[in-house]
């Protein structure tokens, strides 16, 4: 049967592939659609599909054979079910039985080696053994029963074999490696689909939780989206200039409830609260210049530092709350970028992409939206979003795509629980926003929307 099992998978895998190939839509209105969060209120991770009216399998010869294939395996897995619960059952009486019969023996030995006056009294006793064997004589009944379901067994095992060989006559070797490379090819489609998944749309974004009541009115706290398995350290800066001391804490258990945490001194003090720490270095703007410096916690030491030209600096354009708020460092699934305005562009924003090892821009996109008149700004999936203010009634109500290089007014509320938000970044890999908000570190969970067209599979 080890032969057959693994044929019948590799066929169902064959088949999968051709029906997926058929169904998939044509046109965006039939495309799969799938919103997906970072978790629920108990922390479980949540992602909703919903997907396209699908068309019934083809009718063709291979599909009928293969659907009383799966019939005869189901058949015979009931069967085996049925045989296995009366073996068992039999079993206890079969050991019942042997236990007597053996009772049997020594008591006609008895009946040989004692006095006459004794015989009567002997097969008085075997007649009551007797009486007890009486009940065992439906259970060889039953036995014949099972003797023809093993045939019945082994006569489907044979029709599966069958029809297993005709399957593989009707394919050929040639159809066999050419369905095989489109099962792997699909497979590889598929996999790279699902890693866009972690990419869409903003639509959503959840009511506010208070992770720590700490510090000034500014500052900013984060997490390494790029931290190896089983790093979960904090980064905690508190206000906006005139500090280069940053704090470490273990874990977001020790920031939440505990004081104990590692002080690492930077070379300069930082303007602002958009910096960001980035696959175990923090990327900081230099407080008064256009200054970027790249400082790597595991040497203790600038790594890198390279001038943004061209950019605003000293609250020349900073956000609407003010706070050196000039040059905002941030991170999304596609690496690291810088906010910021500049004279060139009327002091509206300007979106770059960095390398991260480098500081070079790789690419900048210039928006029509005025840096100043902007409440915060994140990145999600290359798409900018900005807030209409920082206190009282807060939404993201302007969206630009560098992937389209287009930009679309929205209405996503962000509920602002107290009042100042000097800092709002997103972490790709917790898929969530880290705030500021006048003294209270807060977490926002997002909701992404994402389309998987055909061509993207």
């Amino acid at each position: 049967m080890q032969p057959a099992s693994k044929l019948l998978t590799l066929i169902l895998l064959i088949f999968m592939a051709t029906e997926l190939t058929q169904v998939l839509p044509a046109n965006p209105e039939e495309s799969w659609q799938v919103y997906s969060s970072a978790q629920d209120s108990e922390g479980r991770c949540v992602c909703t599909v919903v997907a396209p009216q699908q068309s019934m399998c083809s009718r063709d010869a291979r599909t009928k054979q293969l659907r009383q294939l799966l019939e005869k395996v189901q058949n015979m897995t009931q069967s085996i079910q049925v045989l296995d619960q009366r073996t068992q059952r039999d079993l206890q009486y079969v050991e019942k039985m042997e236990v007597q019969l053996r009772g049997l023996e020594t008591k006609f030995r008895q009946v040989e080696e004692n006095h006459k006056q004794n015989i009567a009294k002997q097969y008085k006793a075997i007649k009551a053994k007797m009486e007890e064997l009486r009940p065992l004589i439906p259970v060889l009944e039953e036995y014949k029963a099972d003797a023809k379901l093993v045939l019945q067994f082994k006569e489907e095992v044979r029709n599966l074999t069958s029809v297993l060989n005709e399957l593989q006559e009707e394919m050929g070797a040639y159809d066999y490696e050419e369905l095989h490379n489109r099962v792997s090819n699909l497979e590889e489609r598929l996999r790279a689909c699902m890693q866009k998944l972690a990419c869409g749309k903003l639509t959503g974004i959840s009511d506010p939780i208070t992770i720590k009541t700490s510090g000034s009115r500014f500052g900013s706290w984060m997490t390494d989206p790029l931290a190896p398995e089983g790093d979960t350290r904090v980064w905690y800066m508190d206000g906006y200039h005139n500090n280069r001391f940053v704090r470490e804490y273990r874990s977001m258990h020790d920031f939440m409830t505990s004081d104990n945490f590692t002080s690492h001194r930077l070379p300069h003090p930082w303007s602002g609260t958009g910096q960001v720490v980035y696959n175990g270095s923090i990327y900081f703007n230099k407080f008064q210049s256009h200054v970027i410096i790249k400082f790597d916690f595991r040497t203790s030491s600038i790594s890198k530092s390279r001038q943004l030209d061209y950019a605003g600096f000293n609250n020349a354009y900073h956000y609407a709350w003010g706070g050196h708020s000039d040059i905002d460092l941030m991170v999304d699934e596609g690496g690291l970028w810088a906010i910021y305005a500049t004279n060139q562009n009327a002091g509206n924003i300007v979106i770059s992409k960095l390398n991260p090892n480098t500081l070079q821009i790789i690419k900048s996109w210039t928006t029509n939206h005025p840096k100043r008149s902007a409440g915060e700004s994140f990145m999600i999936c290359g798409t900018l979003y900005v807030t209409n203010g920082y206190s009282g009634g807060t939404k993201v109500y302007y969206a630009y795509s560098t992937n389209s290089s287009t930009y679309e007014y929205i209405d996503i509320p962000l509920q602002n629980k107290y009042s100042h938000i000097s800092m709002l970044d997103y972490n790709p890999h917790d898929r969530a926003l880290y705030a500021w908000n006048n003294g209270h570190q807060v977490l926002y969970n997002v909701t992404l929307f994402h389309v998987i067209r055909s061509e993207e599979l």
